[in-house]
């Protein structure tokens, strides 16, 4: 599907938009050498500024290169409202989960160097904590299925805001605590920051640096990406977004538990040139950190990971209705929302970056795409609102009652009717947890000596049992925040087993996820 698309580059003066600042843009003029032709970004251009007044974002950064040139790079708005500090392409931005795959690019310099080998138990290269396989063989969780999100780890997020008195406790500690395997290793694909976590532990152990260090050494540098740290490096300050929530107040800084899936800082510019460079360009100024080979073995698909996606290592593979087929990935958290997707068939890239949690930047990125490519790519529709009481609707955070949520009806398969007793484990020890699910579909839970309570939003897909409900935990990472626990237990002759997670209940800030194994017995 290679298109006959040349094109060169003209400068532009600054532009200054109705409300928003625009800054430094790197434009092009198509030239046509088949019959496909190639407009430039001014409709793009214009629906960022509309969006971003209409929606009252702060920011946005866009970049994009084909045939190994950038074509189109530029900030819009400020990357700091109280400072009047102007968005351009090198302003950095929090990545959030794009930070995945330039940590499997680290980790791949490893595995080429012979130091890790991606078929080996992941805790042959873990200290004092290792994975803990529960039900299950924690020795057949390897590297890749790590990597891949196949190894069996849990959903897991947990942030330290720095005007808080929590910080971030040792990687050996959170393994403890949180990385007990959920399903068997292959079993499914499950999506864990906390196993990229454990990826950047692993990169530490192996290499004798610290996982900042040796990103910028083995993988910034090399790559000529001055723009771009975990977290926010030394002298590099003046250079980054604030971050704001969805309040437009700014976030102070946070850390986590889980750096290798989101701790990474980047700019739109040196973002798309880490692009290229897994497209196959050598930049003038780049040193090839690892092969072709490795580059091809990160976009293989490893298991579908949502319908029409599957993921490598660090990398979602899509292929869209009119046949373009990306590589890409996003990011989100709060102030953060974040798009890097490239076409190798097209030898194409594009960037958005926002510090805001806005789905503008999957619609902008779209609309690149079918700028640059309208016959395989439809014009997206315009984003709607996120929802922010999602979960009050779908009946998650209260019981049935005078103005409750409607509960999604839950017809029972007969092996599930019955009652269910069993405990959740955390790191202080076991609870008991008890369930009852009758004949018409009520499910009722129970944990420890707490009250029973209905479980909100049961649904049943033949295979797991889901739902929510509002409970003590009884830990004080759990107790940090406001949260409901949910259910994921996967049905098992006469056990149900999985992971119940204290998830924070929507707010300003961006809480935690943080699971826990549970296992169940049916009484006869």
């Amino acid at each position: 599907m290679k298109r006959s698309v040349r094109y060169f580059r003209r400068p532009r003066p600054a532009v200054l938009g109705p409300g928003v600042l625009c800054f430094v843009v790197s434009g092009f003029v198509p030239t046509e050498t088949g019959a496909q032709t190639t407009p430039d970004f001014a409709s793009v251009r214009s629906e960022i500024r509309s969006a971003l007044v209409a929606w009252d974002e702060p920011s946005m950064a866009v970049a994009v290169a084909v045939e190994g040139e950038i074509v189109w790079e530029e900030g819009f708005g400020w990357a700091d409202r109280e400072r009047r500090i102007p968005a351009t392409e090198h302003t950095m931005y929090s990545l959030a989960s794009i930070s995945k795959p330039i940590t499997a690019t680290g980790l791949m310099v490893l595995v080429e160097r012979g130091l890790i080998d991606l078929d080996r138990p992941a805790n042959d290269y873990l200290g004092p904590a290792k994975i803990d396989g529960r039900a299950f063989d924690a020795g057949r969780a390897t590297v890749r299925h790590v990597a891949s999100h196949t190894a069996g780890l849990p959903l897991h997020y947990q942030f330290f805001y720095e005007d808080e008195p929590y910080r971030r406790p040792h990687m050996d500690e959170t393994i403890r605590r949180y990385a007990n395997l959920v399903t068997a290793p292959d079993e499914r694909w499950n999506y864990s920051n906390l196993g990229y976590g454990i990826l950047d532990y692993i990169i530490e152990r192996v290499s004798g640096q610290s996982y900042p260090d040796f990103m910028r050494d083995e993988v910034f540098q090399p790559l000529g990406l001055t723009r771009t740290s975990v977290d926010i490096g030394p002298g590099l300050e003046e250079f980054t977004a604030t971050r704001y929530a969805t309040d437009q107040s700014p976030i102070p800084f946070y850390d986590f538990d889980h750096p290798g899936g989101s701790a990474v800082f980047s700019s739109a510019h040196d973002l798309v040139r880490f692009g290229m460079f897994h497209l196959g360009h050598d930049l003038g100024y780049q040193r090839r950190i690892i092969s072709d080979a490795a580059i091809e073995a990160m976009r293989r698909p490893i298991r579908e990971s949502a319908p029409g996606d599957a993921y490598g290592l660090g990398w979602v593979m899509r292929e869209l209705p009119g046949g373009l087929r990306l590589q890409r990935h996003g990011g989100g958290m709060g102030g953060v929302r974040t798009e890097l997707a490239i076409a190798p068939e097209e030898n194409a890239a594009v960037v958005v970056l926002m510090n805001s949690a806005s789905p503008l930047t999957g619609y902008v990125s779209n609309l690149i795409w079918h700028t640059l490519y309208p016959e395989a790519v439809p014009p997206p529709p315009p984003p709607e609102l996120p929802d922010a009481h999602r979960l009050e609707r779908e009946g998650i955070l209260e019981d049935a009652g005078d103005g409750a949520a409607l509960l999604i009806e839950f017809t029972p398969m007969p092996d599930l009717v019955g009652d269910w007793v069993g405990e959740v484990h955390t790191h202080l020890g076991p609870h008991r947890l008890a369930l009852a699910i009758d004949d018409g579909g009520r499910a009722h839970v129970q944990l420890g000596d707490q009250l029973w309570t209905l479980l909100n939003n049961a649904r049943f897909d033949g295979e797991y049992l889901r739902g929510g409900f509002k409970g003590d935990i009884g830990t004080g990472d759990a107790n940090r925040t406001d949260y409901v626990l949910s259910f994921e237990l996967r049905l098992r002759g006469v056990v149900l087993n999985g992971s119940v997670t204290a998830i924070t209940l929507p707010n300003v800030r961006l809480g935690n996820a943080l699971t826990h194994w549970a296992e169940l017995r049916r009484r006869r």
